[in-house]
């Protein structure tokens, strides 16, 4: 029995640690040059010069060579998941995505927006979706090159967003500002809290999709990141289904809101009543 992992990003570690939990050999099919270490094999598909990955599906699929019982990890992204889609497709296998855990004909899935937990067995190949997590580490096996069939796509234009490049899902402490926030330039607030405490900004969905104020892969949600860091505080956010499915793992949250009735003190740890412009200053202050 094999476990399988397709990615076209060095950001895989969650992947290969939860291909580790399931207890087989571990393959892994690479699209490009990432390195992915900690594995037992790499087959590796060549993207060249302005192709997009998704033109390697065919090929990808072709190689991955699932039994019944496999489980096959595809990292969160875009890309990969046409990549995964056209898996599913040549192996007639489901896709299971929100997993919170997988193992040998088993898996725990987040279903109805995070409010509930579906236990599920199998005995054909799955598809798993998760975070890809961390950069890989460990030592990478040597690669055996593949060739084939991919479809004829180039890339013909680039449309580049001067934004940073955020990591959630690989986060330790996360700072979330929400529509308590008044104007896009008092977000300098939480980002000097994220200083002081070493953490990254996030935000709920509006700050994201309604105001544009932050991008969207700084958006904790249903359906935005799904994180679980040591530390989430989350700032002004009310604390809809929406966004806590996106952060119910976290081991420990703080939440700051001037309306002592915020669904969100019911998953906070620790909850502070009052207004995010006198509590923020004081608390960065205190900390540092």
């Amino acid at each position: 029995m094999r476990t399988w992992i397709i990615t076209a990003d060095e950001h895989a570690q969650s992947l290969v640690e939860a291909a580790r939990n399931v207890g087989s050999e571990v393959v892994a099919v690479v699209c490009g040059e990432a390195h992915i270490g900690g594995v037992d094999s790499i087959l590796r598909v060549a993207c060249p010069e302005n192709t997009p990955v998704e033109a390697l599906a065919p090929l990808v699929a072709e190689s991955v060579e699932a039994a019944p019982g496999d489980v096959v990890l595809v990292a969160n992204r875009p890309a990969e998941r046409v990549l995964a889609g056209a898996v599913a497709a040549k192996l007639n296998a489901p896709v299971f995505t929100g997993v919170l855990e997988i193992g040998t004909g088993k898996a725990k899935l987040s279903v109805y927006g995070g409010i509930s937990v579906e236990e599920v067995s199998f005995t054909s190949a799955v598809i798993a979706i998760l975070d890809g997590g961390a950069e890989s580490e460990g030592k990478s096996p040597e690669s055996a090159a593949l060739s084939g069939q991919t479809y004829a796509a180039s890339v013909t234009s680039v449309e580049r967003q001067d934004v940073a490049q955020v990591n959630l899902s690989a986060a330790k402490r996360i700072v979330a500002a929400g529509r308590g926030f008044k104007d896009e330039g008092d977000l300098n607030l939480a980002r000097a809290l994220c200083e002081v405490l070493g953490a990254e900004l996030a935000c709920s969905r509006p700050l994201a999709e309604g105001t544009n104020w932050l991008a969207r892969d700084r958006y904790v949600g249903v359906s935005g990141q799904v994180v679980s860091p040591d530390l989430y505080v989350a700032v002004g956010i009310s604390g809809q289904v929406q966004h806590t499915a996106g952060m119910n793992d976290s081991a420990l949250v703080v939440a700051i809101n001037d309306d002592e009735k915020a669904p969100i003190f019911e998953v906070a740890d620790y909850g502070i009543v009052g207004d995010l412009y006198s509590v923020l200053p004081a608390l960065t202050a205190a900390l540092s």
